[in-house]
């Protein structure tokens, strides 16, 4: 027989819909017609072993103990799903063939690699074993997904990328969790010190940016605005005939006058300025019109949705990520969700079609949409080449119309579903004008867009904002030619204050884990990052940021992320190895070419495991005596007052939280 393990039973029962009926139900699997079964993993139902698997002594958290390095790795079944993995494993003993099920990224390859692993399938039917990808669990898509199996070793590096993953997650939290623990109990602190790979470094990012904050120190600087007419317009007419204003641009001699942004910050300079140009001729003194384009924004990858829907519902990250599961699994209206790619394959664009037609019956907005879509067109996102082990997140062949969705649930359909049919829109079209001024000396610049065709962005109008009359690029010019003379009909200065960076937000905050190159302090793994290297996982993210929450070291004010006393406490004591996001970073980089076999296992653990006695040893240094003498409880028990494990698994048991 052949056996189909899924990573989930919603996942396999999909699975069991497309193949030979009649189904027999049990609880741990479906005996399909033709004599097949499929059965299921509940998300991660192995996990790394404790320490005291490996010595009774390391049960008892000892600085000498430090650093623990397994010589061999051991894995151990979760208590709590411990009976599916029985059955799994009788149900292996009759497998002629194994079809391999799991998710589509590297953590689902991995979940089901390391049961097949575990349960010591002979080496003949591992190298025999299938591969089956399946992001979109409707009827028809699954066929088409049994119709292309292959073989599971081509998705080796993606389950070795997991692997390095997991046990560097479980030495960097186990070890410094221990090592500042034991520390801080040397200075009063009697509670767990827990840290991460992944989650210090976030929580230093937020700590960082409070300090910023409140050691900013704002000052005034001034900006000059030229208002402008047609020199022939009567001034009976107002300015609103032929009128605008163009914003000074100070030369080299005003620097001594300016900020380190080339803000003028000397008002008797500025009123100077503005003095000066009234009244007098502005020559047109340089002009550029360019044709423009640009063309749909990509579909969504997890983290870019997540983002979005921050900004416009004020939905947190981890709530998005459950409404997607549902949208996914309940509803099966979405493909995969925890996808970290933004592209699709060409040979999705066939689908198109279907997929608009099933829109055109949704509610009335999305319905508009759809009825405007041209399903010949073919945008940028359809790229086989950039595709990795998943696809852009994208509505599937199924209608919402007769699907009873919660408001969150329709809030993120509908950014998905309209990031879709934005592919299928042409392209934004405008005219970018840009002038500068001569006036009495001085340049003054000025630029305008001129919208030829509005094209996919009729989608997003609603998004408009109140045009800012300060804003010089959104302004109408009048016609204009090199050299001609217009009138300065007054000069203003504008007296502006230097403002202090935002707090973090679930969507900056979000934004800054997945480009974190700009925030890496050392110039040479800066070098190495790529404008889309970040830290953690799109799986992992929304569970890190929760985590923080739960722990106790952030809190939210209003829509603002900021730090508690304990979370900056704890990012002042540590060394800047642990809280800036230097080395995790480059790290994720790594495990990212594991996945494309730019580099082994090897070139990630052995670096890992130096820097790790360097920090184990840094920490016996550290002062904690800042911190509070009464400990901090954690508003719900986590796995670090217990075990202090490395991390706490995300919603679906799937991977370890750094």
């Amino acid at each position: 027989m052949k056996l189909y393990i899924a990573e989930k039973p919603s996942l396999g029962r999909a699975i069991a819909a497309a193949l030979p009926k009649p189904h027999k139900n049990l609880k741990t699997h479906i005996q399909v017609g033709n004599g097949d079964v499929v059965t299921w993993c509940i998300g991660h139902i192995l996990e790394q072993a404790d320490p005291e698997k490996y010595n009774p002594e390391f049960k008892k958290w000892n600085m000498v103990h430090l650093p623990i390095v397994p010589d061999k790795w051991l894995l151990q079944p979760k208590s709590q799903t411990r009976s599916q993995l029985t059955a799994i494993k009788g149900l292996l003993k009759n497998a002629s063939q194994i079809i391999h099920a799991g998710d589509p990224d590297r953590e689902g390859q991995l979940l089901v690699d390391e049961v097949i692993d575990y349960l010591k399938v002979s080496k003949t039917k591992k190298q025999q074993v299938q591969r089956l990808l399946i992001s979109d669990l409707n009827y028809s898509a699954v066929q088409r997904s049994l119709q292309n199996l292959q073989p599971n070793s081509d998705f080796m590096p993606l389950s070795i990328s997991a692997l390095a993953r997991s046990r560097a997650d479980w030495l960097y939290g186990i070890n410094l969790t221990r090592a500042y623990s034991l520390q801080g109990q040397k200075g009063g602190y009697n509670s767990v010190l827990s840290v991460g790979r992944v989650q210090t470094p976030i929580l230093g990012l937020v700590v960082n940016r409070d300090r910023e904050i409140d050691e900013f120190t704002p000052h005034d600087y001034y900006e000059v605005y030229a208002y402008i007419q047609n020199k022939d317009v009567s001034q009976e007419f107002g300015e609103s005939v032929h009128s605008f204003k163009a914003k000074w641009k100070p030369s080299a001699a005003c620097l001594p006058h300016s900020d380190n942004q080339q803000r003028v910050i000397n008002k008797a300079l500025a009123l100077n300025v503005a003095k000066r140009i009234t009244d007098q001729d502005a020559v047109v003194t340089e002009l550029t019109k360019q044709d423009k384009k640009l063309n749909p924004p990509l579909p969504y990858n997890l983290s870019s949705l997540q983002i979005d829907a921050a900004k416009q519902f004020s939905l947190n990250a981890k709530m998005v990520l459950d409404v997607c599961q549902s949208l996914y699994e309940k509803h099966k209206l979405i493909t995969y969700p925890r996808s970290d790619s933004r592209y699709l394959p060409n040979e999705h664009f066939a689908q198109a079609p279907s997929i608009i037609k099933h829109l055109k019956s949704c509610e009335e907005k999305l319905s508009l949409m759809a009825n405007n879509a041209d399903a010949s067109l073919k945008s940028k996102a359809f790229n086989s080449a950039k595709v990795t082990a998943h696809h852009a997140i994208i509505p599937t062949e199924k209608s919402s119309q007769n699907i009873s969705l919660n408001p969150f649930e329709k809030s993120v359909y509908f950014l998905i579903c309209r990031q879709y049919l934005a592919q299928f829109y042409p392209v934004y079209k405008y005219q970018h004008c840009h002038v500068e001024l001569t006036i009495a000396g001085g340049i003054f610049v000025v630029n305008a867009n001129e919208v030829q065709q509005l094209g996919w962005k009729t989608l997003f109008q609603y998004k408009d904002k109140v045009k800012d009359k300060n804003k010089s690029d959104e302004q109408e010019l009048p016609p204009l030619a090199l050299n001609d003379v217009l009138h300065c009909v007054k000069g203003e200065v504008v007296e502006k204050q230097t403002q202090a960076l935002a707090p973090f937000t679930d969507a900056t905050l979000l934004a800054a884990m997945t480009g974190i190159a700009k925030f890496v302090i050392n110039k040479e793994i800066k070098k190495v990052l790529k404008e889309t290297d970040g830290l953690g996982t799109e799986a992992t993210r929304a569970g890190i940021i929760e985590l923080l929450f739960k722990r106790g070291f952030l809190v939210r004010v209003g829509k603002a992320i900021k730090s508690t006393d304990v979370g900056k406490t704890l990012i002042n004591a540590l060394p800047e190895k642990a809280s800036t996001p230097d080395m995790t970073a480059q790290w994720e980089a790594t495990l990212n070419d594991i996945c494309e076999q730019k580099v082994n296992y090897q070139s990630f653990m052995q670096p890992l495991l130096s820097v790790l006695n360097t920090m184990v040893a840094q920490a016996q240094q550290q002062d904690f005596s800042s911190l509070p003498k009464v400990a901090f409880k954690p508003k719900s028990k986590n796995k670090y007052t217990s075990k202090a494990k490395a991390g706490k698994t995300n919603h679906k048991s799937k991977s370890k939280v750094a």
